[in-house]
């Protein structure tokens, strides 16, 4: 009996795992014979720039054998060495190497032609030293985590006994404010993951990546959710406000992941300007992402001293992953990476702003569409949309 049932597991699998070698080793090329050449598809992910060295890092995003002949710096042939081979294998990588005297800040146009005639091109704005792990370079991406993610978040935190201060009726206020914010943030990683799928090479699947994050981290933290809410009885109230804010820390600290993944990428090429207005902007910005974490304990929170250490665990969760994300980001970043954190980040935002307005409603939608729900709401976009302002500027 059991025979017959791995007989009936195995059977199926083995004939698609024959059937499957067939096809690739002989179709479709091999049933239709033609003269026409196979279509080449390669993807320039990465450009280092090195002291008189160019290094470029590229991907065979087709189906066929893709063989690099001849490299291009500013439309003249220039010399080099590839490795692992000259000829990549779909879904392969290879590494090209050339000794180019590029000056600082100076655009770079690079293209590679292969042996059929394509050419593959890369564009670079202006060439800078791309930051090697270095003790200096390593101290620069920390301090620029800090100052863009850590710093403001837990300055938004401090605003808990203020808030806590305010009368009762002010709560749902407070907690749509929250839902705003949260909703912002959440569209604003969803764009941006929308932008790099576009970066990924197909061959990656960019919208499987993103479909992948973003339903992942919404059923986790939906069964986190559920569990937690099951475990505790005694003080649920205060209970279920700190798994909120531990939630909403949680999706923060994903988006500021993504978000220090692009920043310490940008800064690496030299597309971000670091200037004293834009670490400003960025401190702005990201202070109301405090403001959302400590909201829904602004009701059940009765001693802040007993409790400071969840308030600033939430801010460590929140902010400390700017820091990762902008080192990863400065010495090795992929934009496949960069999409699954983002995407995990919005799904975990949205998960967490739905828990919340399922709450307000107890019962009724009705209910959120009171006239302070609906005032906060509105709040929390604007001033998101507000501070974006100082950002950009």
């Amino acid at each position: 009996m059991k025979r017959r049932i791995y007989f009936y597991i195995g059977a199926p699998l083995i004939s698609l795992v024959v059937f499957l070698f067939v096809f690739l080793k002989f179709g479709p090329l091999g049933l239709f014979q033609t003269t026409v050449v196979p279509l080449e598809d390669a993807f320039i992910q990465r450009v280092v720039f090195k002291p008189e060295q160019i290094t470029v890092t590229v991907f065979n995003n087709g189906a066929e054998p893709v063989t690099i002949v001849q490299a291009l710096i500013n439309d003249a042939y220039w010399q080099f060495t590839m490795e692992p081979s000259r000829t990549l294998q779909p879904r392969e990588r290879a590494v090209i190497n050339m000794y180019y005297p590029w000056l600082s800040g100076d655009p770079q146009h690079i293209s590679l032609l292969s042996r059929n005639g394509t050419t593959f091109d890369k564009e670079i704005e202006a060439a800078a030293i791309t930051p090697q792990l270095q003790a200096d370079y390593i101290q620069a991406f920390i301090l620029l985590g800090l100052y863009v993610g850590v710093i403001p978040v837990l300055l938004g935190l401090m605003w808990l006994p203020l808030l806590k201060r305010l009368h009762e009726k002010w709560y749902g206020l407070l907690i749509s404010l929250t839902v705003g914010l949260l909703i912002f943030l959440g569209v604003d990683a969803l764009f941006e993951a929308f932008e790099l799928i576009q970066e990924v090479p197909t061959a990656l699947n960019g919208s499987g990546i993103f479909l992948i994050g973003f339903l992942l981290s919404i059923l986790v933290l939906s069964a986190v959710s559920h569990k937690t809410e099951h475990l505790f009885d005694t003080d649920h109230e205060h209970t279920q406000a700190l798994i909120w804010g531990y939630l909403i820390a949680l999706g923060i600290g994903l988006h500021n992941l993504g978000e220090g993944l692009a920043i310490g990428s940008a800064y690496a090429i030299g597309a971000v300007a670091l200037g004293s207005s834009l670490v400003i902007g960025f401190m702005l910005h990201n202070i109301t992402e405090g403001i959302a974490i400590v909201a829904p304990l602004t009701k059940t929170i009765k001693n802040i001293r007993q409790d400071v250490h969840h308030v600033v665990l939430m801010g460590i969760i929140a902010g400390v992953p700017t820091i990762i994300g902008s080192l990863i980001g400065g010495f090795s970043y992929t934009t496949e990476f960069a999409l699954l954190f983002l995407a995990i980040g919005a799904g975990a935002i949205f998960d967490v702003a739905f828990d919340i307005i399922h709450s307000i409603k107890k019962g009724s939608w009705l209910s959120l569409f009171k006239v302070t729900h609906v005032i906060g709401f509105l709040a929390g976009l604007f001033i998101m949309y507000l501070t974006g302002f100082f950002v950009t500027g």
